[in-house]
């Protein structure tokens, strides 16, 4: 047993220091970024924030959406769809259980595709980075893989094939991996010892999880975020999947015993539930959430003095705050 001494990080836990900027408008901050990719030869260009791939928010109405902008869903593995495959705005997302000769690509034009699982520690799932990577289905792909939230697992991720890692375990609104387990690492730490280990190797990372408010999103992409998942900002809007019932939707993790009833049919007596059911309240068009999400990052672009977002990360000083005052003030 050890006990490591570094204070680690949340959201919450900083806030971004203003500084002089030469930016005359916040409309003058570029959101859109040019990514190339370690391993794939595709390239994207984008706002990179991404729907995350649950059931409620990883659906097709969603992507119809977002890729306006343009961004990222990555769809629930549990749609039933052929769609996904006519935009390149549209991340196809697979687990361990995936049959890699029996994936189809209809187009081109879909680079992406996501190996998503809840813990990425395993000697099992690394293999399978490299067996994607190495396959004749898969090898010409963006590939994202995850969870992890250290920067050794980062590294041994990129260098097995992956072109993008998805860092978080524990920080979603309905995620109880912590309290369940006890594992876990505060978020915005995370994502920049992650970020670090990733970028020393060509590779990218994705912030999965733990932004509760646009300012979260710029504190992730400032921590050195490639991309920001989000699953709780974007939940109970009408392109999300369930019904509108008193207002609100039924929102949940997709390790819940509700996810697990659903989708294979019973809770394993050996599996803990490591998510909950809530209900949020019903927001309407996801569209008036984006362009709430997209002014933020943009004012945020302008107070820390970052003309780009890409820029955010050499422009961004995090100052420690009184967290409990915070929360009184927020």
């Amino acid at each position: 047993m050890r006990i490591e001494e570094d204070v680690k990080l949340d959201f919450g836990d900083v806030l971004i220091r203003p500084k002089r900027s030469t930016l005359v408008s916040r409309k003058n901050a570029v959101l859109e970024r040019t990514f190339k990719f370690k391993h794939s030869n595709d390239t994207w260009t984008g706002i990179p924030i991404v729907a995350s791939n649950m059931d409620h928010t990883g659906t097709i109405a969603m992507a119809h959406v977002l890729m306006e902008y343009p961004m990222l869903t990555a769809l629930c593995k549990f749609v039933q769809s052929t769609e996904w495959g006519w935009n390149k705005n549209i991340i196809r997302t697979i687990g361990l259980e995936e049959n890699l000769d029996n994936l189809t690509y209809d187009s081109p034009t879909a680079p992406w595709i996501c190996l998503d699982i809840a813990n990425g520690y395993t000697e099992r799932f690394c293999d399978f980075v490299e067996k994607m990577r190495n396959h004749e289905a898969t090898k010409d792909k963006i590939i994202i893989a995850g969870n992890v939230c250290t920067p050794e697992a980062t590294e041994q991720i990129v260098l097995a094939g992956a072109d993008i890692v998805k860092i978080g375990i524990g920080p979603g609104s309905v995620c109880t991996t912590r309290k369940m387990t006890g594992v876990g690492y505060p978020q915005l730490s995370a994502v920049i010892e992650c970020g670090d280990a990733a970028h020393g190797l060509g590779g990218h990372v994705m912030s999965d999880g733990g932004c509760t408010v646009p300012g979260d999103i710029a504190k992730a992409f400032g921590a050195g975020a490639d991309f920001v998942m989000l699953g709780g900002m974007l939940a109970g809007h009408k392109e999300c999947e369930g019904e509108v019932e008193n207002d609100t939707m039924t929102f949940y993790g997709m390790s819940s015993e509700e996810a697990q009833i659903k989708y294979y049919g019973e809770k394993e007596s050996y599996k803990a539930s490591e998510g909950k059911k809530v209900q949020v309240p019903y927001r309407g068009n996801v569209a008036d959430t984006m362009e709430e999400i997209l002014g933020g990052l943009r004012s945020s672009c302008t107070y820390a003095g970052a003309r780009t977002l890409k820029a955010l990360p050499k422009c961004a000083t995090f100052v420690k705050v009184n967290r409990q005052l915070n929360e009184v003030f927020s």
